[in-house]
């Protein structure tokens, strides 16, 4: 019973994190970081744009989403006929 609920938990896992979304997540995270330094906010009035955590948060979300979004679109090219 216990290998059943590791194989399930491992089913969970990669349908939430597939490698489109991680790849994803990882090029929000490098865009996030490249918005900070080259068109942030320096003077702190813009509040995701003058932290540069907030701005790695955004790109990462970003990123995931966008992520998500190219895998579901892959998936239904095949089944239109």
């Amino acid at each position: 019973m216990n290998e059943k609920r590791k194989l399930d938990w491992n089913k969970k896992y990669f349908r939430i994190f597939t490698l489109k979304s991680i790849v994803g997540t990882i090029l929000g995270l490098i865009g996030g970081y490249l918005y900070y330094t080259e068109i942030g906010c320096k003077s702190g009035s813009c509040p995701i744009s003058s932290n540069p955590w907030l701005s790695l948060l955004w790109g990462a979300a970003v990123g995931y989403l966008a992520g998500g979004i190219i895998e579901k679109d892959i998936k239904k090219l095949p089944d239109q006929d």
